[in-house]
This record gives C-alpha cells, sequence and structure tokens, in this order.
C-alpha cells in the first residue's frame, strides 16, 4: 500500500510517519526500513537530521541515504549489503540464511522522508524531466514494498514571494503531490500533531474528470 503523510513543519508528520511504518511493520513481518533523502549543506541541516535520526533509533530501522536516482534503487541489494556489512564469509553466509525467511516471505515497508528534499535534489541535478524520474522511482520501489510510506510538506500557502527558480521548484513539488495523491491508498495531513485522514481515491482512472473533488474524509489516527 502507498501512504502518502503530509503537514506544514513542525507539524509531527515524521513522527506520525515512523509509527505508522512501524505498525505495518509489525502486520506484515517483514524489514523496515528508512529512505532518508536530505542532503547536508549546514548545521541546521546536520542538526535536523540528528534529531531525525534520534527520533527512530530505537524503533528498528535500516536506513538508506539515496538523494536522486530512485528509479535505479534495488532494496534486495541494500538488504545483503546491510546483514552482511563487516562480516567474514562463514559470518555472512549465517546472516544471509538467518534472514533469508524474512526475505523470501515479506516484501519490506520503506519510509521516505522527505519528497520535498527528494523533488529539490532532483530539481537542482537537472530540472527537465525530474517529474517523470521522480514518478518513476516511487512506482520502481512500490514495485519492491508491502508498504512505502512517503512524508512530504505543505509549503504552498505561506504567502510568501519567491524568486521564479523556487517558484518553478514549489510548482514541481505540488505536481508531483498532487500526482500521488491519485496514486495512494491513503493521503493523511498532520495538523498540530494530529493525524487527519484527508482523502483515499475512490475513482477509477478513466472516471477522474467526471468524480474530481470527492474523496473521503474522517479523523482515523491509525492509517494501518
Amino acid at each position: 500500500m502507498l501512504y502518502i503523510i503530509t503537514g506544514g513543519s513542525g507539524s509531527g508528520k515524521s513522527e506520525y510517519a515512523e509509527q505508522t511504518a512501524v505498525q505495518c511493520r509489525n502486520r506484515t513481518g517483514g524489514t523496515l526500513w528508512y529512505l532518508a533523502t536530505m542532503r547536508i549543506w549546514d548545521d541546521e541541516g546536520r542538526k535536523r537530521v540528528e534529531r531525525h535520526r534520534r527520533m527512530r533509533a530505537a524503533k528498528g530501522f535500516e536506513t538508506i541515504e539515496r538523494y536522486t536516482g530512485l528509479e535505479t534503487l534495488e532494496l534486495e541489494k541494500r538488504f545483503e549489503e546491510s546483514n552482511s556489512a563487516g562480516l567474514d564469509a562463514e559470518q555472512e553466509n549465517d546472516s544471509l540464511k538467518r534472514w533469508e525467511p524474512c526475505r523470501v516471505s515479506q516484501k519490506p515497508v520503506l519510509l521516505l522522508e522527505c519528497m520535498s528534499n527528494l523533488v529539490l535534489n532532483e530539481f537542482y541535478a537537472q530540472e527537465n524531466g525530474a517529474q517523470e524520474r521522480i514518478l518513476q522511482g516511487i512506482k520502481h520501489l512500490q514495485n519492491q514494498c508491502h508498504d512505502l510510506i512517503i512524508v512530504t510538506n505543505e509549503i504552498f500557502s505561506d504567502g510568501v514571494t519567491y524568486d521564479l527558480e523556487s517558484e518553478r521548484y514549489i510548482e514541481l513539488l505540488g505536481r508531483i503531490n498532487r500526482e500521488l495523491g491519485q496514486m495512494a491508498d491513503s493521503v493523511t495531513e498532520v495538523v498540530y500533531g494530529i493525524p487527519l485522514a484527508v482523502s483515499t481515491p475512490v475513482f477509477a482512472a478513466d472516471e477522474r474528470t467526471k468524480d474530481v473533488g470527492k474523496s473521503v474524509s474522517g479523523t482515523e489516527r491509525n492509517a494501518c
């Protein structure tokens, strides 16, 4: 399943997304992965990354740092690398045998934190074709996961006037968020730490133009 979790800065969306990922892992019995997309450019960014690491420290996440190119990310390969790191040949073989039942029986649960950083990275790497690359990457991850949880940001209602380059980035993120909303099984906005179920798409692709705007609303706290 695909879960989209959004909210403003400091809304509590990251904590809720981690809780959702853990609940999904507990339900499926698969491995739990955290896909970090934020590049560290300054002390503020470093502190933010450290805070997120502390938040998820005891939750059982395996972390992947990937800033662009999700369309080529192979989780199976990263799974083997993670579980054999620093081991000799015999230990590596034992490790893979131990994890084999989990790997075969269940696809992993993956939390992507966050879409706004991924879009920013792809935008500055090569603006042309960024939307197509990102959506292709998300579909590629979906095919490898039992559950994919994506954190994105609400940055469109602050009333601030930006430079043209920033405006293009914001427009790109907006287009991608809309596409993800149509793809998602669940869309949740976190406001003041309270998760609000925004919508679950209920119309087929060929009926979108007729039923645009319809949604299922509520205040369910458990996205799983």
